[in-house]
C-alpha cells in the first residue's frame, strides 16, 4: 500500500509518503518525508501565533504536495495512493483544519480513502519507527511478548502525558500536566533568560556550557509533584520559582552569561528529574516491558542519556524505545505509519465524516 501522511497540528507543515505491507509484522519503506518549519516566523512572538501558523500551512502544504506529486506522478495516476492519513487533533484548531480540508480535497481528487490520526498516538508510534523501518520481526498490533505493556511519556510544547500502552490502539492515561507542559515551561523560561524561541533547544545549548565545578552560582529549584503518589505533572511552579530566583539575582548584579548557563542547567535538570521519576515509578507499578518516549522535548540529549542510565540501573529487563531526533518533533511520517496501523485495525473510512477536534484525547 502507498500511504500519504499530512501533519499541520501546530507550526510544522509535513507531508510523507510510505509503502507499507503486512498486518502482523508491518514493514515500512519511507519514500519521502518533507517538512517545512515555521520557527523563524514565530520567534519574534516568543511562541506560535495560531492564525499566522494557519496562513503558513495554507502556503506551504500545496508546495510540498506538488514536489511529491511530481516525483510520484500521483495526479497522473490517481489510484496510486491507497490511503491518506491526516492529523485531526489535538492541536491548534485553525492549523488542523488546513490539513484536514486539504486531505479531504485530495481524497476526492485521488479517489482514495482517508484515515483520521490522533497526534498523541502518532508520537507514541514514532518510538517504533526505527524498528519498523528495519523490518524487525515482531508484532506491534497485539499485546505481544517483547514490547507491551509499555509506559510511554509524551512530552512536548503542548503536552506532557504518561500513557499505559497495552497495545497499539489501546491506551490509558496515567497522568498529565495540570498546567504548563514541559516544553511550554522551557519556552517561557527561555524567553525570560533572553534565549529566544524555542526555549528547549536554547536552554539545552546553554546547559551544555555550564561547568558546575568552576561556577560560583549554586542554583536550586523545586521539582514540582515529583514525590507525590499520582502521575500528574505541574511545571508552572518551576517557571515561577525560576522567575523569582532570576529577578533576585538580577537586582543584585547584572545576570552574567555564567549565571544564565547555571540557570539553564538547573531548569533542565529539574524537568528531567520529574519526568524520569514519574516514568520509572509508573513502569514499576504497571510491570511495563518497555519505556517509550515521544514528542519534541525528547530530542534533548541529556534527557535521553539520563533515561537510559536510570532504566539500566533500576529496570534491567525493561526495553527503552525512543525515536531518532528527527522524528521527535511533529512530522508526517509518524502520521502516515499510524494511519496504516489504524487501517489494519479498523479498515478504510469515508473522507466526508472526518472533523477536527483540537482537544482530542488519546
Amino acid at each position: 500500500m502507498i500511504i500519504l501522511g499530512i501533519e499541520t497540528s501546530c507550526d510544522d507543515t509535513g507531508i510523507a509518503v510510505i509503502r507499507a505491507q503486512g498486518k502482523k509484522n508491518p514493514k515500512i519503506e519511507i519514500l519521502s518525508n518533507l517538512l517545512s518549519s515555521q520557527i523563524k516566523i514565530h520567534q519574534k512572538y516568543g511562541g506560535v501565533y495560531p492564525f499566522l501558523a494557519k496562513r503558513e500551512h495554507q502556503k506551504n502544504l500545496p508546495v510540498l504536495f506538488e514536489k511529491i506529486a511530481k516525483r510520484f506522478k500521483f495526479l497522473d495516476k490517481p489510484k496510486k495512493v491507497d490511503l491518506i492519513a491526516v492529523t485531526i487533533g489535538p492541536g491548534l484548531d485553525p492549523c488542523l483544519w488546513v490539513g484536514v480540508n486539504f486531505a479531504k480535497k485530495l481524497a476526492k481528487e485521488l479517489h482514495t480513502s482517508l484515515v483520521p490520526v490522533n497526534h498523541i498516538e502518532a508520537h507514541i508510534v514514532s518510538g517504533l519507527l526505527k524498528r519498523i523501518r528495519n523490518n524487525s520481526k515482531f508484532s506491534i498490533l497485539n499485546s505481544g511478548h517483547d514490547i507491551f505493556p509499555a509506559v510511554c511519556l509524551v512530552v512536548s510544547g503542548g503536552h506532557t502525558q504518561l500513557i499505559l500502552v497495552k497495545k497499539i490502539g489501546k491506551y490509558k492515561i496515567l497522568g498529565e500536566t495540570r498546567d504548563d507542559a514541559a516544553g511550554e515551561c522551557f519556552d517561557k523560561i527561555g524567553r525570560m533568560l533572553g534565549l529566544g524561541y524555542p526555549g528547549g533547544p536554547a536552554i539545552e545549548k546553554e546547559a551544555l556550557k555550564f561547568k558546575p565545578e568552576s561556577s560560583r552560582f549554586k542554583i536550586s529549584l523545586p521539582r514540582p509533584m515529583m514525590n507525590q503518589k499520582n502521575y500528574d505533572f505541574s511545571f508552572s511552579g518551576l517557571k515561577t520559582a525560576a522567575l523569582y530566583t532570576y529577578k533576585k539575582e538580577k537586582s543584585r548584579i547584572k545576570a552574567s552569561k555564567e549565571y544564565i548557563k547555571a540557570m539553564a542547567a538547573e531548569v533542565q535538570q529539574a524537568v528531567i528529574d520529574v519526568l524520569i521519576s514519574k516514568t520509572i515509578k509508573a513502569a514499576k507499578e504497571f510491570k511495563a516491558k518497555t519505556i517509550m518516549l515521544g514528542g519534541g522535548v525528547v530530542a534533548n540529549k541529556e534527557l535521553r542519556t539520563q533515561f537510559r542510565k536510570k532504566i539500566k540501573k533500576e529496570l534491567l529487563n525493561v526495553k527503552y524505545l525512543i525515536p531518532q531526533k528527527k522524528y521527535c518533533t511533529d512530522n508526517a511520517l509518524m502520521v502516515a505509519v499510524t494511519g496504516y496501523l489504524k487501517w489494519i485495525e479498523r479498515g478504510k473510512r469515508g473522507w466526508k465524516k472526518i472533523k477536527v477536534n483540537a482537544n482530542l484525547k488519546i
